[in-house]
């Protein structure tokens, strides 16, 4: 396996984990470490799949990760509003 192949694979490993936690209920979707895994694993599917030039698999890793970056807003927004009250 070379670099690329090592990034993609780590990268889809850490989205199937976040998806596997979180169906056994041992994660939650809003949960910081949840967010982290598909946010990470997105962004390094996406390096792999540009350094393979591989147009279908950027759109869909560049869009997991934009959506995965917005709920890591969300969640740190959420947070701030409950130290507040």
């Amino acid at each position: 396996m070379n670099l690329t192949d090592w990034i993609g694979a780590l990268g889809t490993f850490q989205i199937l984990l976040a998806y596997i936690l979180q169906v056994t209920n041992v994660l939650k979707k809003n949960s910081l470490i949840f967010i982290l895994l598909n946010t990470i694993g997105a962004g390094m599917a996406c390096t792999a799949s540009v350094l393979l030039n591989y147009v279908p698999f950027i759109v869909l890793e560049a869009v997991w990760t934009l959506v995965s970056l917005g709920a890591l807003v969300v969640y740190f927004r959420d947070r701030k509003t409950e130290q507040e009250q």
